[in-house]
């Protein structure tokens, strides 16, 4: 399909110039609207789609001071932010034309211009656009689609911003109603549990219990116990008999935290389980059938524990019918400061020099270091404002910022001559940013070749 034609405005009240401007680009396949004067052109804007505005910089006769079309510019820009616009102006207005690019304008030509440094400015500016509108509609995407997980879910308060982790909750939220067993792996303080307790809150037992068991916080002579329960007497200490955690959560939800620390004594009968719903406590030969959903997290790479022979197999696949991956906070950047505010105290906030340093930080621990910062910086901070000496982190120092190359007058001219007068090739070149050549033209006197 072939690209849409894009549409140029000319405001400009010589008819000469207007009529010029409009061969040029018809020739080049864009569609031209023209207006005469601001109001005319403000209005075209008001009910056409436009792509790219050309404005002079003086509409009445003998009026030269370019505040005529300073107030279009900054009428079009307050009623149409992202819309390039390249100034026309005489070299007298190049100090009124500097400052509007600073504010926010395309480009400037000069009269009488170039049509090829016209052209090639035109088509550079449409390219941006498109890829301008292109990232702003994948924001508007993202922005629908958090708003349909904040409202047909529960989220149990995460707090999140990154595309990455929006992922994990589409696939979180989309088989949590499954009667699978799920498998959530990612590194220790990513929020493995968190996703769990989404898991339950949006699944067919929500109303359920929601029982959790840290598979590697107790010994493993005692696991089998917590697991499945043990009779008075099934083992030293056991005075009496207890309830398992399957039990406990017979009709919800059992999470098994760092699954892949469990013995094989429990692999194979936590595998029996999941197979039949059945188990007995130990110490005892009476089966007991629960109804649990079983989900399950770990750090580990359990296909290599299989190979060395410290997972079956044949649970792991059990276990892995849908897998969940968190990313390591490190990948999910845009979580950072959302994340790190939310931490924070009543009355806290946080610097420029503290967040520039919390995103520069690798976060090997995760969410929970960030959680541990951002809570010891709240109580050591003398101040309400969070400083980057608060929060203990080993911050590499910025890369030395290299000065601006010293360029004369001679080296200027080459690099326009050889970008064709297109100025943002020329600084590109030239190892200086489109404002600093700007500036750099105007001390010198340069006129574009």
């Amino acid at each position: 399909m072939p690209a849409a034609q894009a549409t140029l405005l000319v405001i400009d009240d010589n008819p000469s110039v207007v009529a010029a401007l409009e061969v040029l680009f018809s020739l080049h396949d864009y569609r031209t609207l023209r207006a005469q004067s601001p109001e005319e052109g403000l209005a075209l804007l008001a009910r056409e789609p436009v792509d790219l505005v050309v404005q002079d910089m003086n509409f009445t006769k003998d009026t030269t001071s370019g505040e005529e079309g300073e107030a279009l510019f900054r009428a079009i820009r307050a009623a149409h932010p992202d819309l390039p616009v390249i100034l026309l102006t005489a070299w007298t207005h190049l100090e009124a034309a500097v400052d509007l690019v600073k504010a926010g304008a395309a480009d400037y030509l000069a009269k009488p211009w170039d049509d090829r440094k016209l052209l090639a400015t035109v088509a550079n500016l449409l390219e941006l656009g498109q890829a301008n509108r292109a990232m702003a509609e994948c924001a508007r995407r993202d922005q629908r689609q958090r708003s349909q997980l904040e409202r047909g879910f529960d989220l149990r308060g995460l707090v999140w911003a990154d595309p990455a982790m929006e992922r994990v909750l589409c696939l979180a939220t989309q088989v949590a109603r499954a009667d699978v067993p799920v498998l959530v792996t990612g590194p220790n303080g990513s929020g493995k549990e968190k996703i769990a307790e989404i898991l339950q809150a949006n699944s067919s037992v929500k109303d359920g219990p929601f029982v959790t068991l840290n598979c590697g916080a107790l010994p493993s002579e005692l696991i089998e116990a917590e697991l499945f329960g043990a009779e008075a007497g099934a083992y030293t200490g056991a005075g009496k008999a207890r309830e398992g955690k399957f039990e406990a959560a017979d009709g919800g939800t059992l999470f098994l935290d760092e699954i892949g620390n469990l013995p094989m004594e429990g692999q194979v009968k936590l595998l029996r389980v999941l197979e039949t719903g059945r188990f007995s406590r130990l110490g005892s030969n009476r089966e007991i059938q629960v109804k649990v959903r079983v989900v399950s997290a770990t750090n580990a790479d359990l296909p290599a524990m299989i190979r060395e022979g410290r997972f079956r197999e044949d649970l792991y696949y059990r276990l892995n019918l849908i897998e969940i991956r968190i990313p390591p906070l490190a990948e999910r950047p845009r979580d950072i400061l959302p994340l790190a505010r939310h931490f924070l105290a009543p009355g806290k906030t946080l610097s420029e020099g503290a967040a520039q340093a919390l995103q520069r930080h690798a976060w090997p621990g995760h969410v929970r270091e960030l959680k541990n910062v951002i809570q010891r910086a709240c109580l050591l901070g003398a101040g309400s404002e969070i400083q980057v000496g608060d929060l203990g982190l080993s911050v590499p120092l910025p890369a030395p910022v290299a000065a601006e190359p010293e360029l004369d007058r001679a080296s200027i001219e080459r690099a326009l001559a050889s970008a064709g007068g297109v100025v943002a090739q020329a600084a590109s070149e030239l190892g200086l940013s489109r404002q600093a050549l700007y500036r750099r033209m105007e001390r010198l006197g340069i006129a574009r070749p």
